[in-house]
């Protein structure tokens, strides 16, 4: 039987070859025993001398069976992705230098536009992921002696207690090598087999930013744009964590960055810097909160406030207070949809008549993967591609699925982009608030605003996407 790219394999079992001598052999190991291993092996190779040789290597009586070579690429790429023969990934495993590691896995991971790195350990073995596009992919396997040192060279660079393995710390390592500049946000946490480590690397750099960029339809933007135009009012963007809101504000902080204007923020961390905008750095172990921040505000004289996250019912109220008094007030809240911000401030304890009189647009967002243009499929669309429960969506005659290559490291995906909802609240949607009206569902199609799913379904449509990235999105 040939096997799928995609079926896991024990990494015990993938530990018995080094990278090297797989793609040397191009052969994968994927049972063993005692003294057995069974081997897959590209089927367009000679083999006759190769069995007495890994025999000789592995000191294991080796069974060898054959496969397509594709299907030996893949499983290369995916099984052992830093020994292949990839320009663009050719780093040195850990070899016992935990400086050279480390700032060889930071450099690396920012070269892949990878948001965060996860160094964890468990009770035979310790691996190194990175996040790419959302997913994590596994970069290294650590050997357990090894694993102390790098968790205190991390400790050290982010001033933290080497000696202290019992409680969670939080640190940042502010990295510059080679050109590259910027904050690191560490997390340690102590777990069953030893300390996690989370690296969150924070851009500092807004050059990139573009509103236009993000993933906004044609009226979604515009709508967008003139709810910035109005000088005092909140702008809510809405959406899990991690679902891209905080670029979308970062983005429009830089569309409204003026000489004219005093612009001041309050986050959690700041992940960019923006010349021009008064940034401050959230820090509630000696009282600086974002309600404690936005009091102080007010004296600053500002024209425009960006707050990084509405959490609690103090900083809703000030927020509220801040644009009854003629500020323009950007945020974000954790809902599920654009109109879900309403009633969630209500539950907060926002009285409707004031939500009424200041949120001037609200916006709900989701990230989805793109397919990588190297590798998808294209397929024939079946009468069954739609499940009962997706019947109102228009059908498609041919749709895409992900496939795997080197390109997108074998995930099938490359790169990502925003989904939108944008709700602009006039005098009527207004009224409704007051009345506590929170199903206007009807109300938003007869304007011809387009909901997360219908925008996540386009790009679905337009073959950048596949059902299955934007499933969730459309039940």
């Amino acid at each position: 039987m040939t096997p799928e790219p995609h079926v896991p394999i024990d990494v015990s079992v993938i530990r018995l070859l080094s990278g090297k001598q797989a793609w040397h052999y191009r052969i994968i190991p994927f049972d063993h025993s005692e003294d057995i291993l069974n081997l897959y092996a590209d089927e367009e190779r000679f083999y006759d001398t190769l069995q007495d040789e890994l025999e000789l290597l592995t000191g294991k009586k080796i069974r060898i069976r054959k496969i397509p070579k594709a299907t030996i690429q893949e499983l290369l790429e995916k099984l052992y992705p830093s020994d292949r023969q990839d320009s663009r990934l050719q780093n040195s495993y850990y070899t016992g230098s935990a400086d050279s590691f480390l700032d060889n896995l930071i450099t690396e991971a920012r070269n892949l536009k990878s948001s965060d790195i996860h160094i964890e350990t468990y009770e035979e073995r310790s691996r190194v992921r990175i996040r790419i596009d959302g997913n994590l992919v596994q970069r290294y396997l650590l050997e357990k002696q090894q694993y102390p040192s790098l968790i205190n060279k991390i400790k050290i660079l982010s001033n933290l207690d080497i000696s202290e393995k019992r409680l969670p710390q939080d640190g940042r390592i502010f990295f510059e090598k080679n050109g590259h500049k910027f904050d690191i946000r560490v997390s340690i946490l102590p777990t069953l087999h030893g300390e996690k480590v989370v690296l969150r690397l924070l851009s500092n750099d807004a050059t990139n930013i573009d509103i236009q960029t993000l993933g906004f339809s044609e009226q979604d933007l515009q709508n967008y744009l003139d709810g910035l135009k109005k000088p005092e009012g909140i702008l809510l963007i809405s959406g899990p964590t991690g679902s891209g809101k905080t670029t979308t504000l970062y983005a429009t902080l830089k569309l409204l960055n003026k000489d004219t204007r005093n612009v001041l923020t309050i986050e959690d961390p700041i992940e960019y810097t923006i010349e021009g905008v008064n940034q401050v750095q959230l820090k509630e172990s000696i009282g600086l909160t974002f309600a404690a921040a936005l009091r102080n505000f007010l004296r600053q004289d500002p024209n425009i406030i960006m707050l990084g996250e509405i959490r609690d019912t103090d900083t809703a109220n000030m927020a509220i207070r801040m644009a009854l008094t003629g500020h323009l007030v950007l945020s974000t809240i954790h809902t599920n949809s654009a109109w879900g911000t309403i009633s969630r401030l209500v539950d907060m304890g926002i009285p409707p008549f004031l939500l009424a009189d200041t949120i001037r647009t609200t916006v709900a967002q989701r990230l989805v993967r793109l397919l990588c243009p190297t590798c998808k499929i294209k397929r024939q669309a079946k009468d069954d591609l739609f499940p009962s429960r997706l019947k109102a969506f228009r059908k498609v005659d041919v749709h895409y699925v992900p496939k795997g290559c080197p390109e997108c490291f074998n995930t099938g995906y490359k790169g990502r982009k925003a989904v939108y909802e944008v709700i602009p609240v006039d005098e009527d949607l207004a009224g409704e608030i007051k009345q506590r009206n929170f199903n206007i569902r009807e109300l938003l199609a007869q304007r011809g605003i387009r909901s997360l799913s219908e925008n996540a379904f386009n790009l679905f449509e337009q073959g950048l996407t596949s059902l299955e990235e934007i499933y969730s999105l459309l039940i």
